[in-house]
């Protein structure tokens, strides 16, 4: 019974970091990564927030063979009162790229699609990867779309060869909600330097939703706040980043920030539990309205 719902978690692979995540780590100024999985299940039970674990299957482009879909399974096994998991998959594979889809929710019990367009070099509206998007509608699961800068290859010669149009929300994810309107799409992130393209789809489309992951809030264009407290509350969702932004900075900052009383509850839990579908029970703190209830 968690208080709080991460939607973006990425989990540690019981071996050393690779030199692209400790690149991320000192970007994010985040400190040594967790190794093992155990020292995440640890700190999500301390603190009674429930995770959504993702991964990111680049093998096109990096060669590097993509395992990520069992092994976030074998952490949901293991810990299935603490975690639960979103599939990726290689868009450039078609129909192999279906099937895992399908074998991801279907056999694996994985409760969402990852997808990172930059880093996997694709265009979410490209017609070539509908058969995902309709498969995705037809299984009932979300996609989570990386939107906007990344913190892979940031502050480095060439930002590691990424780059950022990929991942612009219009037209990209603007034209998918309006083609699959049965899809539910989750933005990942404050979708900078677009966070006003990023607003207008949230705020046009009710199929669309954003998480508010890989920024600590001090760092929130004030225009995000404002929608997120009142036209667009009931579709923002808490994501951390783990471990590169842990939720223990995230919600010290977002103490900072403005966020109305009346929408925290939601932003922290109901808006992920009633997207997911995950049947949790609120235990966090019941938070006390503000005179400027009722007003936008």
């Amino acid at each position: 019974m968690p208080k709080a719902i991460d939607v973006h978690i990425h989990p540690p692979r019981g071996e050393p970091p690779s030199e692209t995540e400790q690149q991320m780590s000192r970007y994010f100024r985040s400190g040594p990564r967790p190794v093992h999985p155990e020292e995440m299940y640890e700190y999500y039970a301390e603190r009674d927030i429930f995770g959504i674990l993702v991964d990111i299957d680049d093998s096109s482009v990096t060669g590097r063979p993509y395992r990520g879909n069992d092994y976030i399974a074998s952490l949901v096994q293991r810990w299935p009162k603490q975690f639960a998991g979103f599939c990726s998959v290689d868009p450039h594979q078609g129909k192999l790229a279906v099937r895992e889809l399908e074998r991801a929710v279907k056999e694996l019990g994985l409760i969402g699609l990852k997808l990172h367009p930059s880093t996997q070099r694709f265009f979410p509206n490209d017609p070539k990867c509908f058969p995902l998007w309709e498969k995705a509608a037809e299984l009932g699961v979300p996609v989570l779309f990386h939107s906007g800068m990344t913190g892979v290859g940031a502050r480095t010669p060439g930002g590691g060869g990424i780059t950022f149009e990929y991942c612009k929300p219009i037209p990209y994810i603007d034209d998918v909600a309006a083609a699959f309107p049965t899809l539910q799409i989750i933005m990942a992130h404050p979708a900078f330097p677009w966070v006003p393209e990023q607003l207008a789809i949230l705020n046009h489309k009710t199929n669309v939703w954003m998480d508010l992951s890989g920024w600590s809030p001090r760092y929130f264009d004030p225009l995000l706040v404002q929608y997120a407290n009142f036209l667009v509350s009931d579709r923002v969702l808490f994501g951390s980043d783990y471990p590169v932004i842990q939720p223990d900075r995230w919600l010290r900052d977002w103490e900072e920030v403005g966020f109305r009383p009346e929408v925290r509850r939601a932003i922290l839990f109901d808006n992920a539990n009633r997207l997911l579908n995950l049947g949790l029970t609120y235990t966090g703190p019941e938070f006390t309205p503000s005179a400027e209830a009722g007003t936008s």
